[in-house]
């Protein structure tokens, strides 16, 4: 949490989106003044929004299908470093998607088909570093996620995203500061568990294929 937030200040926010009417939209509806929210840069491009001199700011709001050439968990992690929070909202039912933002750190998740007053509270419960999906798709996103992620840990599965994006064993093993023997067990592990909820991943193709399908990697 920012000192801004500690200090009780508006939530400052940041907005990235590719249409201009959904940004001046939301920019008009969240700079109320009961909102509590100060709407610091709205851009339709990542490379712009990171020029911005406002930023950093507590929390963005992205469009989670922004076509953007930076994967998603790169920009997560970037706003991470800058300790800003992010709620991802979309334009269509995307459960897949869906998934694989909350892991990769997204702390709100709403349909652009929900009204103001939910993104709302969904970017002052990030700003408090809680997590916040819109009840629409809170249940069946929840359903999903307990059966894509087969009872997996997170080496397990990072190591599954690495090598299903084309790294090899001892690449993902530089990339998790291990070595290619435990990189070989996490991939291991991460299968056999998926092969007992029934899916197959025992080729590199099949994986491959489930990454994309779940949204772990961007399809080629």
């Amino acid at each position: 949490m920012s000192d801004r937030l500690r200090a009780q200040g508006p939530i400052r926010v940041a907005l990235l989106d590719g249409h201009r009417l959904v940004l001046d939209g939301l920019t008009a509806r969240l700079s109320d003044p009961a909102t509590n929210i100060e709407v610091v840069a709205a851009e339709s491009r990542w490379d712009t929004l990171l020029a911005h001199p406002g930023l950093p700011v507590d929390v963005v709001v992205l469009d989670l299908h922004s076509p953007e050439t930076v994967p998603l968990a790169t920009r997560l992690r970037m706003l991470a470093t800058a300790g800003t929070a992010v709620v991802a909202i979309s334009g269509h039912t995307d459960l897949a998607a869906a998934s694989a933002a909350l892991r990769s750190g997204v702390l709100g998740l709403v349909p652009k088909t929900e009204s103001a007053a939910v993104l709302i509270d969904a970017i002052t419960a990030a700003a408090a570093g809680k997590s916040y999906v819109a009840a629409s798709i809170a249940h069946e996103l929840a359903a999903r996620q307990g059966v894509s992620d087969a009872g997996i840990g997170k080496q397990e599965l990072r190591a599954l995203v690495l090598f299903a994006g084309g790294r090899t064993i001892r690449e993902v093993g530089i990339i998790m500061g291990t070595t290619d023997e435990t990189v070989k067990s996490y991939l291991k592990r991460g299968r056999l568990k998926f092969k007992r909820a029934g899916v197959d991943l025992g080729t590199r193709l099949l994986l491959k294929k489930h990454a994309v399908r779940e949204g772990w990697i961007r399809p080629e």
